[in-house]
Formats: structure tokens, C-alpha cells, sequence
């Protein structure tokens, strides 16, 4: 039995989530006991995001050029080298090989790989599937895509975990395998697409055009959310509940629950029981505000492990809705360039983490979450007052009557 092209793009999402959840449950806290702080570790992820930022609009340009299967094969095997650039310097770190004077430099190179090569597989991906999905189910073929990508974070600290019984080092050589597998079979069965024929210089979008800044902006806020807490969430159990047994496990376990909560939001809202794009806005949205401020005002691991719930299950209503109201916002040849742009919005985030939360973390941690409710509130103001966004839902009419 074979699997259709659309199949293996999921797989190759899959192993990039594998990849991303297990670097984050397992490089921060490894690299503060190998002497890097707090912002080191987080400064790492944050070059490699502005590398991300600043390639993720080209690659998605490259995939209108070049054709989306040829840059999705490409940001795989950038991802896959990445793995292991990655968790080499540690190793060599921990063995004495390397000195501890490389370590940040050379974590910073290792992760960089993927912020420049990497980033080429969502656009090219998520340019695909608009291609060849009608409007109607184009929200819930983004969301499957996402809950692909999700299904890997889960599997990730999971997976890695037993592999980690082997070596530190097991997990990343799996992981990074699975991705040139993915690689392979996305070469073999993909058809090769492009829109070259239908580009010209007037067509051409840019970042500021009405269509895409409103989405852009409202990304640029979400990511600055989601990366505080990705990055804060290794801290945060070891700085409050250090007294637990195997504080690993309960980092594994806030990622898997994030991730799952996710998959069922996202199931829920666009394929069991649909929801407009602009109610998945709203509404998950003020999921998030409701859970950070709880995490902020609690702090309890049972509070703190039902506001990640909380907290996934507004993920999993925003970010399908977010790809699939751009999306249905733009005309067929300027989809590549939109998927790529938002591409770049996504890993702000990360970039301004090390700047922005992490000084407000270390003031007082239920800083950073109170802080992060205010910016969603903000971002329900945004979403009801402009007229974008407020009318996501009836992009399909339009294109449809046009």
C-alpha cells in the first residue's frame, strides 16, 4: 500500500513536531546544568526563529518558483542535519571534548540550520494543499496539516523518552532518520507543482497589503504567547515544583498535554462540528486569556496542568482558523508568498523571548503569564474591531461570486 503525496507532507510535519518538542523538553534544562543561563538557552532558539523569519517568506516565493515538493524535501533535510548539529556540541560538552566556551556558539550554528533551511517545508506544505483543496475544506485540511505536525510534539517527549533510555543522543538520530525518510517518500510520491505561469510582477503581494497584515499581526502577538510558554514551561515545574519525583516526566507530560488538547480542539471546531473562522478566533482567544490568567493566579500543578488543557484547546481553535482566513484571503498565485509570510510571523515569538518574557519571568514567573493574558485581550479587541479579520468568514463567498 502506498500513501498519496498529501500523506507523506503530514509525515514529514509529523517528524519536524517529533523533533521541535523534544529539543525544547530536553536543551534548556541540559544546557543550564552545563553552565549557559536562562537566556542563553532561550537566545539559542531565538537567532534560529530570526533566521526562520527572515527565510520563510523566500521559501514560500521558492516554492511558486521552484515547485512546493522540491522546497519541501528541501526544509526537511535542512531540518534532519539540524537534529544532529544540535545535540552534538552538548554531547561533546558533557564528555569534555568541547569547552564550555564553544557551547553557546556552537548550539547557536547547530539550531541556525533549521532556522534557515528548515523553514522551508511549512510554507511549501501548507502552499500544496491550498493548491489542490477547494475553499470549502480548506480550513480543515490546514487544520489536519497542523494536527500532524501536533500529533509529532505529543509523540516527541513520548517517543524520545524511551529512546533517551539508550543514549541522549538516540532520540535526535531517530528523529533526524525519520525526516530523510519522509524526504524520500514526499520525492517519490508528491507531483511537482508550481505557479510560475501564472506569476507577474503585479501580482505579486507584499507583507503590508490589506489582506495580510491584519493576520500577520495577529500571528506576530499569538507567537510571542505560545514561545513564552514553550520556553518557560522547563523552568517553571523545576522553579515550583521542584520537590516532585522525575521532573522530566512532568515537563513531557505538559508538552502531551498541549499537544493533545490541541488535536481535539482542532477536531472539534473544523471537522466534527464547524465553526467560521472568525468565531474560532474569538472564542479561542478568550480560551487563552482565561488560561494564562488562571496559571498566573494559581500556582498548583493541578490548576497549572488544566490551563495547559485550557490552553490547547484555544491553539487548536486559532491557529487552523488564522492559515485558513489568509489563506481564503488571497487569490491562487499569491499563495505560496501568503503561507510563506506567515511563516515568518510564526517564530517572532522566539525571537523576542529571550528580550521580552524572560526578563519579565525572572521578576516574578506569574508576571510573564498575566502579562501574556493582557496581550490576548488585546488581540480580542483587535479581532472584533477590525473589519479583516471580522469578516474572515465570508472570504469564500467572495471568491466564489467573484
Amino acid at each position: 500500500m502506498s500513501f498519496s503525496g498529501t500523506s507523506w507532507l503530514k509525515f514529514g510535519l509529523f517528524t519536524v513536531g517529533l523533533g521541535q518538542s523534544f529539543v525544547f523538553v530536553l536543551v534548556p534544562p541540559l544546557a543550564r546544568d552545563l553552565g549557559l543561563t536562562e537566556v542563553q538557552t532561550s537566545s539559542v532558539f531565538a537567532i534560529s526563529a530570526m533566521a526562520w523569519a527572515i527565510t520563510s517568506a523566500f521559501w514560500g516565493r521558492a516554492s511558486d518558483k521552484y515547485g512546493r515538493r522540491n522546497i519541501a524535501i528541501l526544509g526537511l533535510v535542512g531540518y534532519s542535519i539540524s537534529l544532529i548539529a544540535l545535540i552534538t556540541p552538548l554531547f561533546l560538552a558533557e564528555k569534555n571534548i568541547l569547552s564550555l566556551s564553544l557551547l553557546f556558539p556552537a548550539l547557536v550554528l547547530g539550531r541556525l540550520i533549521n532556522g534557515l533551511v528548515g523553514s522551508a517545508t511549512r510554507p511549501a506544505s501548507f502552499a500544496y494543499v491550498a493548491d489542490t483543496t477547494s475553499k470549502k475544506k480548506r480550513t480543515v485540511k490546514f487544520a489536519r496539516l497542523e494536527s500532524s505536525f501536533l500529533l509529532g510534539t505529543v509523540a516527541g517527549p513520548l517517543v524520545g523518552g524511551f529512546l533517551f533510555l539508550i543514549t541522549k543522543e538516540t532520540p535526535f538520530y531517530v528523529f533526524s532518520f525519520l525526516a530523510f525518510v519522509a524526504a524520500a517518500g514526499i520525492y517519490q510520491n508528491l507531483s511537482f507543482t508550481n505557479t510560475k505561469a501564472t506569476i507577474t510582477d503585479s501580482s505579486k503581494i507584499s507583507w503590508h497589503t490589506r489582506t495580510i497584515w491584519p493576520f500577520l499581526a495577529y500571528a506576530a502577538i499569538l507567537s510571542l504567547c505560545q514561545a513564552s510558554l514553550l520556553q518557560s514551561i522547563g523552568f517553571y515545574i523545576t522553579d515550583f515544583f521542584g520537590n516532585f519525583d522525575n521532573l522530566p516526566t512532568l515537563i513531557s507530560m505538559t508538552f502531551a498535554l498541549l499537544s493533545i488538547s490541541t488535536i481535539v480542539s482542532q477536531y472539534m471546531f473544523t471537522d466534527a462540528f464547524p465553526v467560521s473562522n472568525y468565531n474560532l478566533l474569538l472564542f479561542g482567544t478568550v480560551l487563552l486569556v482565561f488560561s494564562y490568567f488562571t496559571m498566573a493566579f494559581f500556582v498548583s500543578i493541578a490548576v497549572y496542568y488544566l490551563s495547559i488543557i485550557i490552553l490547547g484547546f484555544g491553539f487548536g481553535m486559532t491557529r487552523p482558523a488564522l492559515s485558513s482566513s489568509l489563506s481564503l484571503a488571497q487569490t491562487p498565485e499569491n499563495q505560496g508568498s501568503a503561507a510563506g509570510y506567515l511563516g515568518s510571523v510564526i517564530p517572532i515569538g522566539h525571537m523576542t523571548t529571550p528580550f521580552i518574557a524572560m526578563p519579565i519571568y525572572a521578576l516574578n514567573p506569574s508576571y510573564l503569564y498575566y502579562f501574556s493574558s493582557i496581550l490576548c485581550i488585546g488581540l480580542i479587541l483587535f479581532i472584533i474591531m477590525h473589519p479583516i479579520i471580522r469578516k474572515s468568514p465570508n472570504y469564500e463567498e467572495s471568491f466564489t461570486n467573484s
